[in-house]
């Protein structure tokens, strides 16, 4: 006996459950849900999702997700551009905002280095924020990466990829736990290490 009666409720089931976190019970009620909502609602959905898929972009200054070539973040006179955050994706840029603790730019990596996962150095944008620090008056780095084996490795080759010039290079303070991620930081917490940041140690990997 087939488990649905629809096989276009069936095939939104099977779609909705590949999504993280969402097994397939949950995707049935959020497909039911949908059923039962106006047809304008599940439009206004399908067509924000498929504006968001097409025609989203990365800023081409520091790699975070973008409607337009520079981001919102980089685009505002108001941040100050002597000092860039090094985060590992988007996620973590929206967690250091929540804070309203940082006033800089970011760089997003979009990732980490991985050798198990095969995701190496030229598979995350280090070398365009290498081309950053060669063009812009950036005076601190701040690299907020996750306190992971493989963050420590990203931030420690980061550190070797730097021009010899005078350049403030400093990390969170370890208010995140040992293999947590930024993104399920609390925002007290998030905020002071970004506001306690200690000088990088290129020994502490």
């Amino acid at each position: 006996m087939a488990e649905y009666s629809s096989i276009l409720l069936e095939n939104a089931v099977n779609e909705l459950s590949r999504l993280p976190g969402i097994g397939r019970k949950t995707a049935l009620r959020l497909a039911l849900h949908l059923l039962k909502e106006p047809s304008s609602r599940t439009e206004l959905l399908s067509r924000a999702i498929t504006e968001m898929r097409s025609q989203i972009m990365h800023c081409s200054r520091c790699n975070n997700i973008s409607d337009s070539e520079l981001c919102t973040i980089c685009s505002n006179h108001k941040r100050d551009e002597n000092v860039v955050c090094v985060v590992e994706d988007v996620r973590d840029v929206m967690a250091i905002e929540r804070t309203a603790t940082y006033n800089g730019l970011y760089h997003v990596l979009g990732g980490v280095i991985n050798p198990v996962e095969g995701v190496g150095p030229n598979d995350l944008s280090i070398g365009l924020f290498v081309q950053r620090l060669q063009k812009e008056p950036i005076k601190e780095l701040i690299l907020a990466l996750p306190s992971t084996i493989e963050g420590d490795t990203t931030a420690f080759y980061i550190f070797k990829q730097l021009p010899d010039y005078s350049l403030k290079v400093t990390t969170i303070a370890k208010g995140i736990s040992i293999g947590d991620a930024l993104e399920f930081a609390d925002e007290v917490t998030l905020g002071r290490s970004i506001l306690n940041r200690v000088p990088y140690q290129k020994n502490q990997t």
